[in-house]
């Protein structure tokens, strides 16, 4: 069987779990080999995402790492037997860097979505106007058509989700409902959508304002992904350096706790609804 040289997200998530149970049992990558009957290499390549694997082999390596996690298991073997050619996503491949996709790919997938910003407007909730100068004001600058085709990506990422009706959370902190990114006419068009946006029916929309007491991270902008069973959750965080995913347990927990803490610290729905409101207004009437 070839190699992948380009393994999907959720390839590369199965071999994660293989190798984290594998690790969880106290086997060494050759040590399951031999029990396998296979070379040590072939177990890093399913371990990477980089080959398949069967079904009645899943079950082999769960039976012989002592894997009684029968919803793990059951949820890999769902991976496995996925039918469908690929998502919308996979029309970008060559046009768009990984990075991209992948989100997609996480989003297109995930059972509910929980995301943070500090910076600016999640790219769910972007209006055409307001994602097009965010890229535009990218370091270094971009060329229009790659403004136009991001732009173009994160708007079906936003129609993905709402074709779907994936319960999507957004908690936005007050600084990004005041950033300007191409003046004031295209901010008021964004939050004027944000607050038509906190009234579908899968979509809530918390806002974090100045006066609470602490931010609840260092990290300004990232996403909880909610998959079939909690094992497989993911949080992928933006930075200056691009995109970043994490699966790890503990670490999937920690921000578990920091969702826990803004849902106790946000403004409601409803009160989120006026707040966005009272700043649009306030906005408005600096730039009469």
């Amino acid at each position: 069987m070839a190699l992948r040289s380009n393994p999907t997200l959720r390839q590369r998530r199965l071999g994660a779990e293989l190798r984290r149970m594998r690790e969880q049992a106290g086997l060494g990558g050759s040590q399951l080999a031999r029990e396998l009957g296979i070379n040590p290499a072939h177990v890093t390549q399913m371990e990477s995402g980089k080959t398949g694997i069967s079904v009645e082999r899943l079950r082999t390596i769960a039976a012989l790492c002592m894997c009684v996690n029968r919803p793990l298991i059951e949820s890999l073997v769902d991976i496995i037997t996925e039918r469908e050619k690929g998502g919308w996503w996979e029309e970008y491949r060559g046009a768009l860097s990984e990075d991209f996709r992948e989100v997609a790919e996480l989003e297109g997938h995930a059972r509910s979505l929980s995301t943070y910003s500090i910076t600016f407007i999640p790219g769910l909730l972007q209006t055409r106007s307001y994602a097009a100068a965010i890229f535009s004001q990218s370091y270094a600058p971009l060329p229009q058509h790659e403004v136009d085709l991001r732009t173009a990506f994160r708007l079906r990422r936003r129609s993905a989700i709402r074709d779907r009706e994936t319960p999507y959370t957004a908690f936005i902190h007050e600084a990004a409902l005041r950033m300007q990114f191409s003046g004031p006419a295209v901010r008021a068009e964004q939050l004027s959508a944000l607050i038509e946006e906190s009234e579908t029916p899968n979509i809530s929309v918390r806002v974090l304002p100045f006066n609470v007491d602490s931010l609840p991270s260092p990290i300004g902008n990232f996403t909880y992904a909610e998959g079939p069973i909690p094992d497989l959750n993911t949080v992928q965080t933006d930075t200056g350096f691009g995109s970043q995913l994490i699966d790890a347990p503990a670490q999937v927990a920690r921000f578990q706790a920091i969702f826990a803490q803004m849902d106790s610290s946000a403004l409601p729905p409803d009160e989120s609804r006026e707040f966005i409101r009272c700043v649009n207004e306030e906005m408005e009437d600096k730039h009469v």
